[in-house]
């Protein structure tokens, strides 16, 4: 269940931080790319949170008790999906770094047998995290091989995320227990394989990669930043205000 509540709770914190973009983009078309990975990413975490709310073994909850019930204490993303949107190509360079770990990560889950409600999942949700994964990565391509302010800026959106990208890869109890089990990667041979994935693309991007220091941690254990408690209070307003209420 808790590995399911991380799997929901990334793909949820991060459509709703797209969901921002939804008329605000710097043109129409990213304006519809956008809007259409954040309702990839809402169709996870429909599903994801569905079957870990299905486990409790305590109280059976559903997905939108799971979504807009729980305090920021109880959700379990990484920090990296939580930061705010920042100028587009903070969006970009956000959405690049977590696609390409979200995509190794999916691929493992559809193919392992522990779980085979969570294969089903994680094997639509590949097809889709391929394109996304694309789409960033044909952008920080664009804007790092782009003029000179393109490139200056996608390089400081790297350099300023980079610190949120060591969380991924923290293995604890959870992740330990996941990957005995086969459901989860193993983390460590996930981070070779991601290094790679970032690395083609920041080569071809004309981009220097950060160098690895202090990483900041806490969102699976559910310490955030104070950006998760301002996005939750927007989200979670009318289901609080009008409990039970349907349409």
């Amino acid at each position: 269940m808790h590995a399911l509540l991380r799997l929901g709770d990334d793909a949820l914190v991060l459509a709703q931080r797209l969901g921002e973009w939804c008329g605000h983009a710097p043109a129409l078309e990213e304006d519809i790319a956008l809007t259409n990975i954040a309702l990839d990413l809402i169709g996870q975490t429909q599903s994801y949170l569905s079957l870990a709310g299905s486990l409790d073994p305590d109280a059976p909850k559903t997905d939108d008790e799971l979504a807009f019930l729980r305090s920021d204490r109880e959700f379990k993303n990484l920090l990296l999906v939580e930061q705010s949107n920042g100028h587009f190509g903070d969006t970009i360079a956000r959405q690049f770094l977590f696609d390409k770990y979200a995509l190794l990560r999916a691929e493992h889950i559809a193919q392992q047998t522990f779980d085979m409600d969570a294969a089903a999942i994680a094997a639509k949700a590949v097809k889709e995290i391929r394109y996304h994964a694309d789409h960033s990565s044909k952008w920080i391509i664009r804007l790092g091989d782009g003029t000179s302010e393109s490139h200056s800026r996608i390089q400081q959106s790297i350099n300023d995320l980079w610190k949120f990208t060591g969380e991924m890869f923290a293995a604890d109890e959870v992740d330990i227990a996941g990957s005995i089990a086969g459901l989860l990667p193993d983390l460590s041979a996930l981070k070779t394989q991601w290094d790679i994935e970032i690395d083609k693309v920041l080569v071809e991007a004309t981009l220097v990669r950060p160098k690895d220091g202090a990483m900041k941690t806490g969102g699976r254990t559910g310490i955030h930043t104070e950006e998760l408690g301002v996005m939750l209070a927007e989200m979670q307003i009318l289901p609080r205000t009008h409990p039970g209420a349907s349409w």
